[in-house]
């Protein structure tokens, strides 16, 4: 076919600029954010400052989440092994190389957020342990040995921490692999991989416990882990589509073709459908067996400020990418993966939002400046950083042992 050498028409030193309106706009949405987070704070009703802190959470973890991801996806392809992927690592490790700023983000919203009791007040107020207290609640003093704030804070620094540590190393090894050639580069991180994938899998459904599924803290869920995972897994392969159809569009990453789209495409499709799988098992399980310490957290859902909204993350997360991306071409198409992507992202918001809202707010629930300038902001941060991350470093990792076969990926 006359196909090898190929490759030599591609720039594999080329970098990324990030300057001009990408700058600008990720610039000024950082601004808008913070705009909306003190007209929050400073706000007198007691509410908008609760509302202002759960939305500061729902997105500080959404941020760490994206993050996560990226680290899960650069550990994973290391470990399998995988070749199709080679041609754009280079985002997911920018998203896992500012894993440590999202944590930082993150620990300080929930410290903040336990100082000030604003956030995890199911367990952390005063005289719930205590068995004199009129506010005493014998569910939370049973739970007090796990549910405190020294191991709460203890546990989120060491899970987010060893998440960090292994993200950066793993990103810098392929930086290094960049001048160094070579496989050590390449062993040494399959096998930091093997480890953190294991840490990853084991310790995440305690980390979203603590961080989600605490905000309503009489009500547990085995199957939670799971669900916060897929969630997570399905937003950060949409952050990698994005970022990559974007770039190609501005005409970066020309060895990255629809082949390789159409592998991102059906990750988002399979996990999306795996993420539904989690939400109907732990939706069916409880409304079937309708246990009232069980059936509290869908009641509150059930109420009519989330109903809708309810039923609406799952169109949106399951209906929406079943249909739209069922067909092979969708997701060959530029166009049809960013809209789809893009839909999801704002999917696992909403999801997100009916995580925390009901057990913050409550019924007072509200969707306005706070809501969306606190998201407008973290997108911006997100966006500035990672791409501020990609334009240090060359588009192609030049010296992994699988770009040429990812170059030829064809299915």
């Amino acid at each position: 076919m006359g196909t090898h050498n190929h490759h030599h028409d591609y720039n594999f030193s080329e970098q990324y600029t990030f300057a001009g309106t990408a700058k600008v706009f990720s610039l000024v949405a950082i601004v808008l954010g913070i705009a909306a987070v003190a007209f929050g704070m400073l706000s007198s009703e007691h509410i908008i400052v609760e509302r202002t802190y759960a939305n500061l959470l729902l997105m500080g973890y959404y941020f760490t989440c994206v993050c996560a991801a990226g680290a899960f996806f650069v550990a994973l392809q290391l470990v399998t092994q995988s070749a199709w992927s080679a041609g754009l690592i280079r985002i997911p490790q920018a998203m896992a190389s500012i894993l440590p700023i999202a944590s930082l983000v993150l620990l300080v919203i929930v410290g903040l957020g336990l100082y000030t009791h604003n956030l995890y007040h199911h367990w952390h107020a005063e005289g719930l342990t205590d068995p004199n207290s009129p506010n005493y609640d014998a569910l939370v003093a049973g739970k007090a040995a796990f549910l405190n704030v020294p191991g709460f804070l203890i546990r989120q620094i060491l899970f987010m921490g060893t998440y960090s540590i292994f993200a950066f190393i793993l990103a810098k090894l392929s930086y290094n692999e960049d001048l160094q050639g070579g496989l050590t580069s390449y062993k040494k991180g399959f096998k930091l991989s093997a480890i953190f994938l294991v840490i990853f899998g084991f310790t995440t459904p305690i980390w979203s416990f603590d961080t989600i599924m605490s905000l309503e803290a009489h009500w547990f869920s085995t199957m939670f882990g799971w669900y916060n995972f897929a969630a997570m897994w399905v937003s950060g392969l949409c952050v990698i589509t994005v970022i990559l159809i974007l770039l190609k569009k501005a005409g970066y990453m020309a060895w990255v073709n629809e082949n390789h789209l159409h592998d991102l495409g059906k990750l988002i499709f399979g996990f999306s459908i795996f993420w539904t799988y989690v939400w109907f098992a732990q939706f069916m399980l409880i409304y079937y067996s309708n246990i009232p310490e069980e059936t509290v957290y869908f009641y509150k859902r059930f109420e009519p400020e989330y109903k809708l909204w309810f039923w609406l993350s799952i169109v949106i997360n399951f209906v929406a990418p079943l249909l739209l991306l069922v067909d092979r071409d969708a997701k060959r198409k530029q166009n049809a993966m960013l809209f789809v992507a893009i839909l999801l992202l704002c999917g696992h918001w909403l999801d997100y939002y009916i995580m925390v809202m009901p057990g913050t707010v409550d019924t007072e629930r509200g969707f306005g400046i706070v809501e969306v300038g606190t998201a407008i902001g973290f997108c911006g941060l997100f966006t500035f950083l990672v791409l501020s991350k990609l334009s240090k470093h060359a588009l192609a990792p030049k010296n992994h042992p699988f770009l040429d076969e990812s170059l030829h990926h064809q299915i």
